[in-house]
């Protein structure tokens, strides 16, 4: 996330009608909390997330008026319904609403003044911050003329959507708005963080955008992108060096917000590119010849590649947002002459001066090298690493299949093509491999078979000090096993060697940290 360049004064412009404000504080220049900065913990009961949150969704919805669903994709959109613990976004915002309290909006204040709830209660208790949001939804959709009938109609609070994300332009609400009617088309499912499931079912929606125009232009610098230029004073014309680095950067907040942030002339901060989650779509506001302000000494060395999501939280980075990503700064070292390397494609957090953490430990750097050495489109690269495991069976979909696929192939089990559909072949040689290890032969890939897949293949003495693609394989076959992220970076550091201790300790091996024979058969036999 970007550092604001020193301030200076200058003028504010006026705000654009009901669409005020900045969305999220995408990246670190709001005078506040920063939220990818390490930030102390809240007391236990800082946020009260009892249980039900979809009945909270259901509640709230029924209270205000507003389509449950439509409330559902606002918070998935604004944090994938994790309330991050109480702690604020960069924009100030807080909850699975994010109810946003900075200068330029106020969403928290508005929903204290409608619910009468105080804004210590909306900020940290998640029913609570859901009324909040519901309250607000419903207070614009009035503004709107919405009646009863109006509002059963999910196409006609369009604008209303759109003015909740706060964009300062069209531009900026469209992509808001259409990010969230998105989610309604395609449907969701989503674990909050205490582990309940909240779903949207899909449905055909045709919104009513209001004459809000879209972002039509496409980018000069990289034509599958769009351009929204950022306000001209959060960056400066032209450079002071040549372009030596790409830095990448996660925004601690939505894809729309980051958009916006950069639009507004109280930010001070901006990227080069912002990269969207759950379709990889690409969106320049920076020109690569303009100095981007978004790593403090770095600025104008660098160019700047912002990611949708938060730190904390590993599902914001998908496959489509990792192969996105690397097509664009596969292109982008193509065109400046950029080693392809860790010394030239960095985290925010390795920039000197900065003390950001992002992109943070979920981050798969192994991954994320290869595609761009290798090529992100055209399928040939199949991910192995993810930061944890999902069970897969007959119908499941995705790269994670894609993975079990290549691994079954490998070890001869003929799951034939690699197309990431969990079909009746891929069940076929699920089952024999399983059988093979004397798992439950179910057919289903579950944290066992995860754990032998993963595993399978030669058993070298590993320690600490070692390094190489064995043990990466160790650290994805732990990750499965233990049901915990374990960081694939190749290196067997003292993090893996914890987690190893863990493994043995649980197996009732000897837990000396060194995987040897016991272990390695341990982990290929499922356990």
């Amino acid at each position: 996330m970007p550092f604001p360049t020193p301030h200076r004064p200058r003028a504010r412009t006026a705000l654009l009608g009901a669409l005020t404000g900045a969305l999220v504080l995408a990246s670190g220049a709001f005078p506040g909390p920063a939220a990818a900065r390490p930030a102390p913990a809240p007391p236990p009961s800082a946020e009260r997330s009892a249980p039900g949150v979809a009945a909270a969704f259901d509640r709230a919805a029924r209270a205000h008026g507003v389509p449950r669903d439509l409330l559902v994709a606002v918070a998935y959109g604004e944090t994938r319904l994790d309330g991050h613990a109480g702690r604020p976004s960069h924009a100030n915002g807080y909850g699975v609403m994010h109810l946003v309290s900075n200068p330029r909006h106020r969403t928290l204040a508005e929903a204290a003044a409608l619910t009468g709830e105080d804004e210590a209660r909306l900020r940290r208790d998640t029913a609570a911050n859901i009324r909040g949001g519901a309250a607000v939804l419903r207070s614009y959709a009035d503004d709107l003329g919405l009646d009863a009938a109006g509002r059963r109609d999910v196409d006609a609070w369009y604008p209303a959507v759109a003015r909740y994300g706060g964009a300062r332009s069209d531009a900026g609400a469209r992509l808001y708005a259409d990010a969230v009617y998105g989610f309604l088309t395609d449907g969701l499912s989503a674990r909050t963080p205490g582990g309940e499931r909240v779903t949207v079912p899909p449905r055909p929606v045709t919104p009513e955008r209001d004459g809000l125009t879209a972002a039509g232009a496409q980018s000069a610098d990289y034509p599958s992108a769009r351009w929204v230029p950022a306000h001209p004073g959060n960056y400066s014309a032209g450079r002071a060096a040549a372009i030596r680095q790409i830095v990448v950067h996660v925004t601690q907040g939505s894809y729309a917000g980051a958009i916006s942030w950069f639009q507004d002339p109280a930010s001070n901060v901006s990227a080069h590119y912002v990269i969207r989650s759950h379709d990889g779509e690409v969106t320049q506001t920076v020109r690569d010849r303009d100095t981007a302000y978004h790593a403090r000494s770095a600025n104008s060395s660098t160019l700047g590649i912002e990611h949708e999501g938060y730190v904390s939280n590993p599902s914001w980075f998908t496959d489509a947002m990792y192969r996105s990503s690397a097509a664009l700064t596969r292109h982008l070292c193509d065109r400046y002459g950029i080693p392809k390397d860790r010394a030239h494609i960095v985290g925010h957090h390795e920039v000197p001066g900065n003390d950001h953490t992002d992109p943070g430990p979920h981050w798969d750097w192994t991954y994320y090298l290869r595609l761009v050495r290798d090529g992100s489109g055209d399928g040939g690269t199949v991910r192995l690493s993810f930061p944890s495991y999902s069970t897969l069976r007959s119908g499941s979909a995705g790269p994670q299949v894609s993975a079990a696929q290549f691994l079954l192939n490998q070890q001869g089990f003929g799951a034939g093509t690699v197309d990431g559909l969990f079909g009746s072949g891929t069940r076929t040689a699920v089952t024999a491999f399983q059988r093979s290890r004397g798992l439950g032969a179910d057919g289903v890939v579950g944290a066992r078979t995860w754990t032998a897949l993963l595993a399978a293949g030669t058993r070298p003495l590993l320690r600490e000090g070692g390094s190489g693609a064995d043990v990466a394989r160790l650290q994805r076959a732990l990750t499965a096993a233990l049901g915990r992220t374990v960081n694939t970076d190749g290196l067997f550091g003292p993090a893996t060697a914890d987690a190893v201790r863990d493994y043995q300790r649980t197996r009732g091996l000897t837990a000396d940290g060194v995987v040897g024979p016991a272990t390695w058969s341990a982990l290929q036999s499922g356990r």
